[in-house]
């Protein structure tokens, strides 16, 4: 791998390989700490959007590794704005050893990898959140013991998490189901691309508007927050669709009994999640951040070291 900026780009062979170098890695921090893979190396963080798990994890992820983190703040750079992508990236890449970049626009991550010369991690975009899938499999695979035909099901908007969870888990053979509002669903050709993927790995895409139903039997009950970051405007029209959308206790009725409750927070409790949900018993949504940590240590080790 060059760059890390969508699920899409990997194969399943190459997804599973990081998954085991992050078991590796956590391992191995449990046991006393990394070894300095990153010692003397830098990672430059572009920042459009704020964040807590994103910087936090990544800015520890290289201190564990023995490297170094700098963050740049929006009002530093204004990418695309002040300067155009393009030559951020060369100059960017004349200073750091990798960059990772948490952006509006998905072009713009594209852009920087286009120019940079040296490796690009999509640390978010509208359209993709492939640092967050990996944490998502990664915990997955810790629970269940396998992803593939396991039943995975999205429940809420079909947003960048959305999107890539169902990317992933459709190219390692889960069956996912992924139950969002009409006018909220994932556009159709992502749907189809996911559904080619699950094809050639022996799992399968479901694509419906009824919770209730799609969560039958799931060993994995996944959702994010009805409005994203850019769609504060939105907010109240929102709040209107979403409610037979809500994880609740009654919706865990229906899945598996061993059921694990995902967010990738932050979580807007009382809306997409219940406190019931999000503190019980099926929740694993702080396990499931620190498997951040994990799973970017692994991303930036392939890339980097």
């Amino acid at each position: 791998m060059r760059h890390f900026l969508s699920l899409v780009d990997l194969t399943r062979a190459e997804i599973e390989h990081l998954l085991d170098l992050a078991i590796e890695l956590k391992e191995e921090w449990k046991a006393g700490g990394n070894t300095r893979q990153l010692g003397g190396k830098t990672l430059g963080m572009v920042f459009q959007k704020p964040s807590l798990r994103t910087r936090v994890s990544f800015d520890m992820a290289m201190i564990h590794l023995g490297g170094q983190a700098l963050f740049l703040s929006p009002n530093e750079i204004r990418l695309g704005e002040r300067e155009s992508v393009a030559d951020v990236a060369r100059v960017l890449s004349r200073y750091v050893d990798g960059i990772m970049a948490r952006v509006f626009a998905h072009d713009d991550v594209v852009d920087l990898a286009r120019y940079s010369a040296v490796p690009v991690i999509n640390g978010l975009s509208d359209t993709s959140h492939p640092c967050q899938g990996m944490a998502d499999l990664l915990t997955i695979l810790e629970k269940h013991g396998r992803i593939a035909g396991i039943k995975i099901t999205y429940v809420g908007d079909g947003n960048n998490v959305a999107r890539t969870l169902m990317f992933g888990a459709a190219k390692l053979g889960a069956h996912v189901a992924i139950a969002t509002p009409p006018q909220y669903a994932i556009e159709a050709q992502y749907v189809a691309l996911a559904e080619q993927f699950a094809a050639e790995s022996g799992g399968s895409v479901a694509v419906l508007t009824d919770p209730i139903a799609a969560v039958a039997d799931s060993d994995v009950i996944y959702t994010d927050t009805w409005t994203s970051m850019g769609q504060e405007e939105e907010a109240a029209s929102r709040r209107q669709v979403f409610p037979p959308y809500q994880v609740n206790q009654a919706l865990l009725r229906g899945s598996g009994a061993k059921v694990i409750v995902m967010h990738c927070l932050p979580a807007h409790r009382g809306e997409e999640i219940t406190d019931e949900v999000a503190d019980g018993v099926h929740s694993v949504l702080f396990d499931q951040a620190e498997n951040r940590l994990h799973a970017q240590k692994a991303i930036l080790v392939e890339l980097m070291a």
